[in-house]
């Protein structure tokens, strides 16, 4: 499997090898010894989520309050979307600053999202299915997220697609004002949060 860190750093892709036949296709998103070796501990899955999505809906930006936060490794097992990470550790060196991956069923590419950092998606075709594995469950009480049409983070959403946005979601803050209301994860908590999985790993 190959693995490369993204530009937001604590977020990867993660390319697995494919094995089609004449039946179909074998494929392994997720590898725990690949996973080990680029993020320094085991992942804890306390939930696994589907979305199914029209072309045009974007979900997200949301992230989690940090600790204890919530990493997610995703994957699109059905259809195409553009997966979209955003840095929103307040200290972090690239906050504010973006990264997105292609992920669909034909390369079964996955991305990894450490806890603190916003994540969202846009389906590029209907019946768009996304699958997630969380380090924690649900939490509404903890659940935040930005407007993933803030113009002064310009994320990459193809302008040909009709969007489609939940109430939440595009009524929520700007990234300036979830800053400005501290509602934002802190960096240095953040890296604790990491070096605590990891020695516990």
């Amino acid at each position: 499997m190959d693995v490369r860190e993204l530009a937001v750093r604590d977020a990867y892709e993660f390319v697995p090898p494919r094995f089609p036949d004449q039946r179909g296709l074998f494929v392994a998103p997720f590898q725990e010894p690949a996973f080990l070796k680029a993020v320094g501990h085991p992942l804890t899955v306390a939930q696994t989520n589907h979305s199914v999505s029209r072309k045009g809906t974007i979900r997200g930006i949301h992230f989690a309050d940090t600790p204890p936060g919530q990493a997610k490794y995703v994957y699109c097992p059905r259809g195409s979307l553009l997966d979209v990470i955003v840095d929103l550790r307040v200290g972090s060196p690239t906050f504010g600053q973006w990264d997105a991956v292609r992920l669909d069923s034909t390369g079964f590419h996955a991305v990894y999202v450490a806890e603190g950092l916003g994540h969202g998606f846009v389906a590029l075709e209907d019946d768009t299915a996304m699958a997630y594995l969380c380090s924690t469950g649900y939490n509404p009480g903890g659940e935040h997220g930005i407007t993933p049409l803030d113009p002064e983070l310009g994320l990459p959403w193809p302008a040909e697609l009709e969007f489609i946005l939940s109430e939440k979601d595009s009524s929520a803050p700007t990234l300036a004002e979830a800053r400005d209301a501290g509602l934002l994860p802190d960096y240095s908590a953040c890296r604790a949060r990491y070096a605590q999985l990891r020695a516990n790993g």
